[in-house]
């Protein structure tokens, strides 16, 4: 125990040094910055909170699944002041080069490896824009049976599959939802997606929530080339990011993540030696997480949702994050 105190109280006096000497951040994501999706929101948020707080910003995408320590003690060496590591699949290699080095890491997906001065987590979760979403789907679904296609079953995605299942049994109680993974960690692959999507659509769906960064294209695909029963458009709820630019007609939405309030209380609690104290999330109250308004979407429809998001913010709805793929599998067979 006394080993212990002693070295949170080292990280302690190393994030009180950083506080002091913060000129940049960096950030690392295993896929490119131009996905419309995780990467490029994690990077455009990361450019801008850094913009905002006067300090130098150091990228490095596209690094893949594989051991990044190099890259991020070169960040470091560079004179780093917070990595960002941006995947869940960085959440062992960083803490332990931030611990090297001592510069504050913040990574995902471990909300339980918190450290004063050291690690924090940003696990964030868009369950309540995922709520809204399925309000959404249960309202302008045709057939009453929408589709959840996952590209892995991270919490992230546990929680807003949740936050989804919830919001289309709360606007419709008798709708039926479908529910495929793609594999155990496929974040990138489209033809998986594509294929998935494919056989949610054969058994009805004509709308699809996914979830799945690189994949959601494939996703994406299999919306655009196919049709509903009723001959009719199938429609596309995508996640974090803005896919408008190449919609084809049939994007309806999207679960949109402003991460910079998120990196920006970061920067904040470095600067301020409080960093590694709390860890950080998503919410409807300060628009860091949104629904994203389409032309697709009728205006009673639409002012619908915003009834339902206010409510949410005033607390009449309460959710709370389910980031396990267990209590997503029990809410698909308690609501069927």
């Amino acid at each position: 125990m006394r080993k212990r105190l002693m070295v949170l109280s080292f990280l302690c006096l190393l994030g009180t040094a950083h506080a002091a000497t913060l000129k940049s951040i960096a950030i690392l994501t295993p896929e490119t910055g131009n996905d419309y999706g995780w990467n490029q929101q994690g990077i455009t948020a990361a450019k801008a909170a850094a913009k905002a707080a006067g300090l130098q910003i150091m990228v490095a995408d596209n690094l893949g699944y594989g051991d990044i320590r190099p890259t991020l003690r070169e960040m470091a060496e560079d004179g780093a002041g917070l990595l960002i590591a941006h995947a869940s699949g960085f959440n062992t290699a960083a803490p332990e080069i931030g611990a090297e080095t001592g510069v504050p890491v913040a990574i995902v997906d471990r909300p339980d490896a918190r450290v004063p001065g050291a690690v924090a987590d940003y696990t964030v979760s868009g369950q309540q824009g995922a709520y809204l979403a399925g309000c959404l789907a249960a309202r302008m679904s045709r057939s009453g049976i929408i589709g959840i296609v996952v590209s892995g079953e991270p919490p992230s995605w546990n929680a807003q599959s949740a936050g989804f299942i919830e919001g289309a049994r709360a606007e419709k109680p008798g709708i039926i939802l479908r529910y495929a993974v793609i594999g155990p960690a496929a974040y990138a692959d489209a033809a998986g997606g594509k294929r998935v999507t494919e056989a949610l659509i054969a058994a009805g769906a004509d709308i699809i929530f996914g979830q799945g960064n690189g994949s959601s294209f494939g996703m994406l695909q299999a919306v655009e080339t196919a049709h509903a029963a009723d001959g009719g458009k199938i429609y596309f709820i995508d996640v974090i990011g803005d896919k408008t630019p190449i919609d084809k007609g049939n994007l309806l939405s999207s679960v949109y993540w402003n991460l910079q309030p998120v990196y920006a209380a970061m920067i904040a609690d470095v600067r301020a030696g409080t960093f590694g104290t709390h860890n950080y999330g998503l919410s409807l109250a300060d628009n860091s997480v949104s629904l994203l308004h389409t032309k697709h979407i009728p205006d009673d429809v639409w002012a619908h949702i915003q009834a339902v998001r206010q409510q949410i913010i005033d607390g009449k709805i309460a959710l709370k994050p389910s980031f396990d793929a267990s209590t997503v599998h029990t809410l698909l067979t308690q609501s069927q």
